[in-house]
């Protein structure tokens, strides 16, 4: 596909007739009727989200979070994945009018890492506890051009730091053309993420006024081009706030279908963020269509029970109450300890040069003390990319429930490691308590591999998976 031809998927009259006929609200029985079907675990149609996207009585949409949270159970247990974005580059060429990386922001300290210090920005995540990561910049490379990418991604693999190491790395650039992509997958990654922020060609003509980023169809046809190349796990999401949140939800859903129709899988992953204040960005500070936490938790819910074996991410853009509430809902992964602006880790310093304002602050240990107590399972995972459980294969485990068999021992194997290797006292007892309590849930053919599996990491032994 070139830049110029028109991706003929997306039908945008079709999303609004949608949201149109929903209008006058949700009807209780369709509602519960939708509800019931998302319990079988078989997902839902873009109509059925329509009626759903419209549920505005309280009642209504506290069965809708109790389906949710049901679905999320019984596909994903407890777990919650844990990662960090690596910000490589603040310098961008193109001009989103809501993020402080935009070319026109004269105020943004603008700095692109050495591989040095991506090594020691990788090294101060490694101390934290993290086995996996997101790299991710502005959309502008050094005078290398895409070799810089490639060779980041080799000096972040290299590092070791006693018994830990960056075991995946997931990665959020700009668009890329398919021989790229190619080079891409050859370095080893997990997932290539990329958000299409708006999937409104108007709006998005509104928010993206100039740089290669303005062609719409270039950037929402990326993942035709990643899958394309052999990259089986793609993420990807809207950014809400910048159009109705139904709109956005339901054109997802088209994207998932055409990825579905084309490639036989739909994405690996789909983001939730919210736009957020940027530095220097009136936009950001008054978003054009805010999203409140009513809604934003209904976003998550529909969209867990919409497409249940698809993970769904929340960064720290959101504050921990938050975050706790949207692992009953149906995220499974969140990113921990985070830092937004190049060079965050390795050397804390004021955030004048970060992406958007956090509303999480805490470090790593306290997330994960947090998740623990909440009745969760932190996991720093990342068996399937290695044992290549991914794209088709993933969801043909996924679906029969038997990948749980491996995701739930891996989860503690991989969180018995961090408790012994970075774990303050608090998190290890908090820590001990979700462990014991997961066991003792597990069937147990499952529960002695676990066991066997801890026993091995708390006799010395890193990196045990199955």
């Amino acid at each position: 596909m070139t830049k110029t031809e028109r991706i003929t998927w997306l039908d945008e009259t079709r999303i609004e007739t949608e949201i149109a006929a929903t209008a006058a609200g949700a009807d209780k029985l369709r509602v519960r009727e939708i509800l019931d079907k998302a319990a079988t675990l078989g997902g839902l149609s873009e109509d059925d989200v329509a009626v759903l996207c419209a549920v505005t009585d309280p009642d209504l949409a506290a069965e809708l979070f109790h389906t949710a949270e049901t679905v999320k159970t019984e596909i994903y247990g407890p777990r919650i994945v844990l990662f960090a974005p690596l910000y490589f580059s603040n310098i961008c060429l193109n001009e989103c009018v809501y993020c402080a990386f935009r070319r026109s922001n004269k105020e943004l300290d603008r700095k692109i890492l050495t591989m040095e210090e991506i090594e020691a920005e990788t090294a101060a995540l490694i101390d934290q506890g993290h086995k996996r990561l997101l790299l991710i910049g502005g959309e502008a490379f050094p005078k290398t051009g895409f070799q810089y990418l490639i060779d980041a991604i080799e000096h972040i693999y290299s590092v070791k730091r006693g018994r830990g190491e960056i075991r995946r790395i997931n990665v959020n650039v700009a668009p890329l053309e398919t021989d790229e992509f190619r080079r891409l997958k050859a370095t080893g990654i997990g997932t290539y993420q990329l958000f299409q922020e708006t999937y409104n060609r108007k709006v998005y003509e509104q928010m993206h006024p100039s740089g290669a980023k303005a062609d719409f169809d270039w950037r929402v046809s990326v993942m035709d081009r990643a899958m394309a190349a052999g990259i089986d796990d793609v993420g990807i999401g809207p950014l809400f706030g910048l159009h109705d949140w139904r709109f956005e939800v339901l054109a997802t859903m088209q994207h998932i279908a055409h990825l579905e129709d084309a490639f036989g899988v739909g994405p690996h992953t789909i983001s939730v963020p919210r736009m957020e204040p940027a530095f220097g960005s009136d936009v950001s500070m008054a978003p054009p269509y805010a999203v409140s936490d009513f809604d934003f938790r209904k976003i998550i819910a529909i969209l867990r029970i919409a497409v249940p074996y698809t993970g769904i991410i929340l960064s720290t853009r959101e504050n921990p109450e938050m975050r706790r509430e949207a692992f009953r809902l149906g995220v499974s992964q969140i990113s921990g300890g985070s830092r937004t602006n190049p060079g965050g880790y390795a050397t804390p310093v004021e955030e004048q040069a970060a992406q958007f304002t956090r509303g999480d602050h805490r470090p790593l240990d306290e997330v994960v003390r947090d998740i623990a107590a909440s009745g969760c399972v932190p996991s720093f995972c990342t068996a399937c990319y290695r044992m290549g459980r991914t794209g088709a294969d993933f969801m043909d485990l996924a679906k029969p429930g038997l990948i749980r068999e491996m995701c739930g021992p891996n989860a503690l194997s991989s969180f018995m490691e961090y408790m012994l290797d970075y774990g303050s006292e608090e998190t290890c007892a908090a820590g001990e308590q979700a462990v014991a309590a997961e066991v003792a849930t597990m069937e147990p053919k499952i529960a002695r591999y676990s066991q066997t599996m801890m026993r091995k990491v708390r006799e010395g032994k890193r990196d045990v998976y199955r």
